[in-house]
């Protein structure tokens, strides 16, 4: 398969257009062959692209901040989890991310309890946890417990102190968020996150 960049003076310059086509090929082999990238999600799929490649300038044009993580929000199944999982390919390996549902972390804690907390919490791991906001406020040995919360504030104080980025997907909007994890939670989102959103009208790609 051929490269979606050339290495000139052993800098890799990247094509918009064949990272496009590669992309759509690799989505291809991991979804099958009805797998497909839409021109009306250009925008979304420009911005992923060029802060997974830390392409600063046009980073910056777009306010893209290359040290903090990504939000990605969009209706159900216009392709939040395929494109975080693809955009995997354009990144250095040690930049690279974990993807992880939040039901099943929250399902986790109900077996495990705090020490699901901690595992997600570690200094050196990347997450990007999918779905957020569909996992249910958990219990462990009778105890309430609002499990992602606990975990975004954790790993916002590993990038304020470490610069250690965390990924999201999401279907829920700024009040959404706000509403189900509490002020605090939403203003330290603020800071870990860029903001990538799908247009509200987008299609259900899976339909």
């Amino acid at each position: 398969m051929t490269n979606p960049y050339k290495i000139v003076d052993d800098i890799k310059h990247y094509d918009f257009n064949a990272s496009w086509i590669f992309l759509e090929k690799m989505g291809k082999s991991r979804y099958g062959k009805s797998f497909r990238l839409y021109k009306e999600d250009r925008e979304v799929i420009y911005k992923l692209l060029i802060y997974a490649i830390r392409d600063e300038e046009n980073c910056k044009k777009h306010k893209i901040d290359p040290n903090k993580g990504i939000l990605l929000t969009g209706p159900v199944g216009c392709g939040k989890t395929s494109l975080m999982t693809l955009i995997k390919l354009f990144m250095p390996p040690e930049h690279g991310h974990i993807m992880k549902p939040a039901r099943e972390v929250a399902f986790e804690f109900n077996t495990h309890g705090n020490e699901i907390i901690q595992r997600h919490s570690r200094l050196n791991s990347t997450y990007c946890f999918d779905d957020l906001g569909v996992e249910q406020v958990m219990k462990h040995y009778g105890n309430d417990c609002n499990v992602m919360a606990e975990i975004l504030l954790s790993r916002y104080d590993l990038f304020i102190n470490h610069k250690t980025k965390t990924h999201a997907t999401t279907n829920l909007n700024a009040g959404e968020l706000e509403k189900l994890y509490g002020n605090r939670v939403r203003s330290r989102m603020r800071e870990m996150f860029n903001l990538i959103a799908f247009d509200k009208k987008t299609s259900d790609k899976r339909k």
